[in-house]
């Protein structure tokens, strides 16, 4: 089995509740070392490193990297969280709910905030690394955002485009968290 390997990234130094999904913000450097250390012990050799170059992730990458000399760190911005456009660094109970539910009534291409990124351009770019990491023929890991690993998970069932905002997958990913996809 070709195996993708997904990470979240630890908790973000930020307001409880604000989106950040593009903003470029510090996670918590103890929660990070701690991600790397227990990630360090559970992949196998040979593993290929790709982070988002948002620094919440780049930082646990590089901490993994001090831990496992055998890994070498590739940056790829495929793997940055979704674009939430004008609604970024904004606590998210300030987003009026008439542009909330306008953005999920046309969900695979409406722009969040605005001028954000359409769910469709991020399976798009995810489906790219999919892609990527499965015709590399071994096994690869993605320091990421939860955003990512949704998209990821519905590729791994072969949807390319949810249809409404209801296919969206609602897995709880926790901060640190890795998940293991099958690339076939």
């Amino acid at each position: 089995m070709t195996a993708l390997w997904l990470v979240r990234h630890a908790p973000v130094i930020a307001p409880p509740g604000m989106c950040y999904g593009a903003t470029d913000l510090p996670a918590d450097a103890d929660a990070t070392l701690e991600a790397a250390q227990t990630l360090a012990q559970s992949l196998p050799q040979g593993v290929r490193l790709r982070s988002s170059p948002l620094q919440r992730c780049e930082r646990l990458a590089l901490a993994l990297c001090a831990l496992r000399p055998d890994l070498t760190l590739i940056t790829d911005p495929r793997l940055r969280e979704m674009d939430f456009g004008a609604w970024e660094a904004q606590p998210w109970d300030a987003v009026p709910r008439a542009a909330f539910d306008a953005w999920t009534a046309d969900f695979a291409h409406g722009r969040p905030g605005g001028h954000g990124e359409s769910v469709a351009e991020v399976m798009a770019r995810v489906g790219a690394a999919w892609d990527e990491a499965r015709q590399s023929g071994g096994d690869t890991l993605w320091v990421t955002h939860a955003g990512v690993m949704r998209a990821a998970l519905l590729w791994s069932r072969g949807v390319r485009l949810p249809a409404t905002a209801a296919d969206w997958p609602r897995e709880v990913l926790g901060f640190g968290q890795v998940i293991q996809l099958d690339l076939g």
